[in-house]
């Protein structure tokens, strides 16, 4: 009928516009479920309307039966009486309803083939309208879920990470070189230390050594040593040196 051949194509058109991505997936289903649910409601109400002057039919062609049956009686009842006249007015009577009634019979006929056909498109429909919601609510769940699923790309699309990473990156090796800079300091500072230490030290044996060298080149030289000294050939300067330096000694040693 054309209301369900209706209600196909208008989901069939809101499938094609899901499809090119022109409307909301979950606004037409949802939409679409509407007016299939008014079509139903439309389907229903003249099913109703049919049903109800099929029983009117049926209503009016069993009082022409009995109007005719009526009639018929009253026939017999002017043939009884010698009237023939009014007997052949009723009979004429009679006929018209019985003719009234095969009319109605006939609509009825056709309103039962209408009623019949109603039903039958009204439970179809139901049918397709219940299968319907069920893929609408598959439908609705697998576009949220793309939705979703867009969403997420978009978000990690517009997130740009490599930046971010790239600065810790630069980072890590700042911190780095600055660590390998720190070390390398330590160690000259330590190196430098070390050395100054060891020129101290070297001056420290530097100094014994000289004058053990000049000690040395004296006695080559002749100089007299200090046990030729103790055998009798003493300067005298040199001993009243050494008897002053000791008087020194004492006065500081008394000093309080």
């Amino acid at each position: 009928m054309n209301v369900f051949q209706r209600f196909f194509r208008v989901v069939r058109a809101q499938l094609n516009a899901i499809v090119s991505g022109m409307e909301d997936p979950e606004k037409v289903l949802n939409q679409a479920m509407e007016d299939a649910q008014r079509d139903l409601v439309k389907v229903r109400q003249a099913y109703a309307e049919v049903a109800a002057s099929k029983k009117r039919l049926e209503r009016q062609r069993e009082a022409a039966l009995q109007t005719a049956g009526e009639w018929y009686q009253r026939a017999q009842l002017a043939l009884q009486k010698g009237d023939e006249g009014l007997a052949r007015e009723a009979l004429m009577r009679r006929k018209q309803q019985e003719e009234m009634a095969k009319s109605l019979q006939d609509q009825l006929r056709l309103q039962s083939e209408n009623t019949s056909k109603l039903y039958s498109s009204m439970q179809q429909l139901e049918g397709k309208i219940s299968e319907a919601r069920a893929k609408k609510d598959e439908y609705i769940a697998r576009a949220r879920a793309a939705k979703t699923s867009i969403k997420v790309n978009e978000m990690l699309g517009s997130v740009d990470t490599s930046n971010a990473l790239q600065a810790f990156e630069r980072m890590q090796e700042k911190v780095e070189t600055l660590e390998s800079r720190a070390e390398v300091s330590r160690q000259l500072s330590s190196s430098t230390d070390a050395t100054l230490e060891n020129k101290f030290q070297a001056l420290e044996a530097g100094d014994s050594v000289d004058d053990e060298l000049v000690r040395m080149k004296s006695e080559l030289q002749g100089a007299p040593s200090y046990k030729a000294l103790e055998g009798g050939g003493r300067d005298a300067a040199i001993d009243a040196e050494l008897e002053r330096m000791k008087g020194e000694q004492q006065q500081q040693q008394r000093r309080p």
